[in-house]
């Protein structure tokens, strides 16, 4: 049996979900307009162990997404996880956020476009296929009338960064999933069960997010 404790804050929704083999058994998360992560964080860790009769020694694995998001929230969320796997003595796993995002949705045919605010018109995004593997490498991208011209196949999008584009992308290739906004640690389970299968672990002492914007130039 294993227990995986997952963290995901790398944009508004504060996140935290508790997987038995794979399974969410219990999550807790707030999307707060203003960012609520460091008040709301390890509030939510403790009640979730609590609640379920967990101890922190009980945990096999620390699992938190590692971005590209929030600077702010994906420090917070990274920090903790780490702070976490020093004390306990247990692995790390990161997970790409986009992903996450991506699993929020089934889809039969096309690809799966997630996207997440950066600003103005720019976005964190990726492509990912059916089976929510990635196709496309991680950008950050602004957004205009031509944008995706070259592609022919259905472009489901999701993510809060899509809200803008609504009047820009309006091709009817274009399907805008609005009720999935924000990425959640519930799609975190069996990913970091899979990762923590075959021991995909990251190093504790020198993970750091990926923030992505660090390598955009500014305007």
């Amino acid at each position: 049996m294993s227990l995986i404790l997952n963290l995901e804050t790398a944009t508004k929704n504060c996140s935290v979900a508790l997987a038995k083999d794979g399974k969410t058994i219990a999550c807790k998360e707030i999307a707060a307009q203003n960012f609520s992560h460091a008040e709301k964080l390890h509030v939510f860790i403790e009640e979730i162990l609590s609640e379920n009769n967990i101890q922190f020694s009980d945990l096999n694995a620390i699992a938190v997404s590692q971005g590209p998001g929030s600077y702010t929230g994906l420090r917070i969320g990274v920090s903790s996880a780490k702070g976490l796997c020093y004390a306990l003595n247990i692995p790390l796993i990161a997970l790409d956020t986009l992903q996450l995002l991506a699993k929020q949705i089934t889809i039969e045919n096309g690809i799966i476009l997630p996207m997440i605010d950066a600003r103005r018109m720019e976005v964190f995004s990726a492509f990912y296929d059916k089976n929510h593997i990635q196709i496309r490498t991680t950008q950050a991208e602004i957004i205009d009338e031509l944008s995706y011209q070259e592609i022919s196949e259905i472009i489901h999008l999701v993510g809060d960064g899509i809200e803008k584009f609504k009047n820009t992308l309006t091709d009817e290739k274009f399907i805008f999933h609005s009720d999935a906004v924000f990425p959640s640690a519930k799609e975190m389970s069996e990913l970091s069960f899979n990762k923590f299968k075959i021991k995909d672990f990251v190093d504790v002492a020198y993970f750091e997010p990926f923030y992505l914007k660090d390598f955009v130039l500014s305007k």
